[in-house]
């Protein structure tokens, strides 16, 4: 099933084009990663894809509902979040358990399942000796880390991550994508992933789209196998 499709995109910042024509698509199961150098505009595609920004031409098709037919779940990772200042009160562990209470119900009992998922969410970044540090004690890459990991246990439809291994040693990049492959591939989960490491995630990654430019143009995808 499709959850994204982007269809002939153009994106200028006041009158200057730095996305022209892009054409790609994410579809249920599958892990795709989207590359290019610096500047290429890889953050701008993603957030026009949201809605966060608007294009000036194009078709942005997001799906509405799952395979399930329940409504899409989305969990979204900006590049670099740190935004949780010093006197934030939860610790590492209620932060992330905080991600499997369903919508307007914060005082359900958690399952032994609730613990066992939020457990492998911190231990697949890394953070799972921490847990019961507060979140204004930690490092801007940790936070990054328990961000990623909050995501994980909402269990999300589609995840669309910036950069989300920046500071990540690269066992433990190895270990993330391992994760988001087997999160594809048997829980049927689509990823759409920014990143910078395409040469030790080509192992796991199902497609790359590359963001490029030939000269005197804007930046377009190009499709390719991992």
């Amino acid at each position: 099933m499709r959850y994204i499709e982007v269809k002939d995109l153009t994106f200028y910042y006041d009158e200057e084009p730095v996305l022209m024509g892009v054409n790609y698509h994410v579809d249920e199961g599958e892990f795709v990663i989207l590359t290019g150098e610096n500047g290429a505009a890889k953050s701008t595609l993603i957030r026009s894809t949201l809605g966060l920004l608007t294009p000036a031409k194009g078709e942005v098709y997001l799906a509405k509902k799952n395979s399930k037919g329940e409504p899409l779940s989305v969990g979204y990772i900006p590049q670099q979040i740190s935004s949780f200042n010093a006197g934030f009160p939860s610790t590492v562990l209620e932060l992330v358990r905080s991600g499997r209470y369903p919508r307007g119900r914060w005082f359900k009992k958690l399952t032994t399942r609730d613990h066992e998922h939020v457990q492998k969410a911190l231990e697949s970044v890394g953070m799972w000796d921490m847990r019961h540090k507060r979140i204004g004690e930690l490092s801007g890459g940790q936070k990054q880390r328990i961000s990623l990991a909050r995501m994980f246990a909402t269990d999300p439809d589609l995840f669309i991550l910036d950069e989300p291994t920046t500071g990540m040693d690269e066992q433990s990049r190895r270990e993330f994508y391992r994760l988001l492959r087997h999160s594809a591939h048997q829980h049927k989960k689509a990823i759409l992933m920014i990143t910078h490491d395409h040469e030790d995630i080509k192992d796991f990654a199902d497609r790359q789209i590359r963001l490029v430019r030939k000269e005197d143009t804007q930046w377009r995808c190009f499709h390719m196998s991992s």
